[in-house]
């Protein structure tokens, strides 16, 4: 019995070892320094590099619209991510008001980026990543179910005239280069929300922008799990149908990747629990079948959101005087693109496009007396 009983134990030691191997317990923010200047910077070959630009995290951080969007501009890189936000293009019933899209996408144009639009409609980059207009949603969608065209017949057909609507609009601008259908379009809406599209009514959202413009690729996106808790608790979640980057890999042109090796699960008093496996064997299968998915003709692989802000147990990044946080430094902004620049040497697939999360916080950062994630950026812009 007790030879049963010590196999056991060294069993489930076994098993827990590599979810204990993920987790710090660390002091959340530690002073800023400039390790940033000495980190090397990856070659990014053929692969465009870019940002995302979040017009309602520009407001919840405190800074101007125009301007932020200005500067960003004004730096040295390939492509930008705008979100046609639905409550803000459509605020009341019958009423469309595309002046905020107009000017972002004008502004881009005229500085030389390409551009992809991500159209939603239900879900879009950027807390609170729900953006229904409450005219087309009078109860909320209920929790523990997937939302079916037959469920919400309404609501898909409001989505798809929305997603056609926005890309007949914007068709004829040269600088757009693909469409985003949904923003991880079947996984449930963070932890606040258990509800889930279906890949049915996805379906129809890309057939809908497919039929305006039959000419420009699909991009659809999900997230990359860095961690066994994370990755078991969102196979449990979209077993049914798979999670975003298996509908992606079923419905889209190109598959985008939401790439963050480091996060926050919950703080205890001045102490932070961050889960980090990103380079864990056990965690590089799922990218390695991803690669050898995009390297067959025809296919793409993005990542769409490369981690280059704080990812805390707030909603908001922290931004505290003369500190950093310890989920995302400036340094990190260069080790993650590196180390997603680093998979191609391993597989026969490159990147089409990198995109850095967390552009706003930067000019926060920056306007704070910090420019070191901006700064960090700059330096692959000009050395990669």
């Amino acid at each position: 019995m007790r030879t049963w009983k010590r196999a056991m134990a060294v069993a489930g030691a076994a098993a827990a070892l590599p979810v204990v191997s993920e987790v710090r317990v660390r002091r959340a923010d530690r002073p800023s320094t400039e390790r940033w200047r000495d980190v090397p910077v990856a070659p990014r070959g053929r692969t465009l590099l870019g940002i995302s630009f979040r017009s309602p995290q520009v407001e919840a951080l405190g800074l101007d619209q125009a301007a932020t969007l200005q500067r960003l501009l004004e730096l040295p890189f390939d492509l930008v991510r705008i979100g046609a936000y639905w409550n803000r293009l459509e605020d009341r019933p019958g009423r469309f008001r595309p002046d905020e899209l107009d000017a972002q996408i004008d502004a881009a144009e005229a500085a030389g980026k390409r551009i992809i639009v991500c159209v939603g409609a239900v879900k879009t980059f950027g807390y609170p990543e729900f953006f229904v207009p409450a005219h087309h949603l009078r109860d909320p969608l209920p929790e523990g179910t997937l939302i079916e065209p037959e469920t919400r017949p309404a609501l898909l057909e409001a989505a798809t005239a929305f997603v056609g609507g926005v890309v007949e609009r914007y068709r004829d601008r040269n600088a757009i280069v693909a469409w985003q259908i949904e923003h991880e379009a079947v996984d449930p809406l963070g932890v606040e929300h258990s509800w889930r599209l279906s890949e049915r009514f996805v379906r129809r959202e890309v057939e809908a922008a497919r039929a305006a413009d039959p000419s420009r690729p699909i991009v659809m996106n999900g997230f990359l799990p860095t961690s066994l808790p994370v990755r078991a608790q969102q196979w449990w979640r979209t077993r049914d149908q798979g999670d975003s980057l298996s509908v992606a890999q079923r419905l889209a042109d190109v598959v985008g990747v939401d790439f963050y090796p480091r996060h926050a699960v919950a703080t205890v008093g001045n102490r932070t629990c961050y889960l980090d496996g990103s380079r864990t064997p056990w965690q590089q299968r799922r990218r390695r079948r991803l690669f050898a998915w995009a390297a067959e003709p025809g296919r793409r692989l993005m990542i769409t959101e490369g981690q280059a802000e704080p990812w805390e147990t707030v909603t908001n990044p922290p931004n505290p005087a003369g500190r950093s946080m310890y989920s995302c430094t400036a340094e990190h902004v260069i080790e993650n693109y590196n180390q997603c620049m680093g998979w191609r040497g391993v597989d026969s697939a490159t990147p089409w496009a990198y995109l850095f999360w967390g552009a706003e916080y930067w000019l926060l950062r920056q306007r704070s007396g910090d420019p070191g994630y901006l700064d960090a950026f700059t330096r692959v812009l000009t050395e990669a």
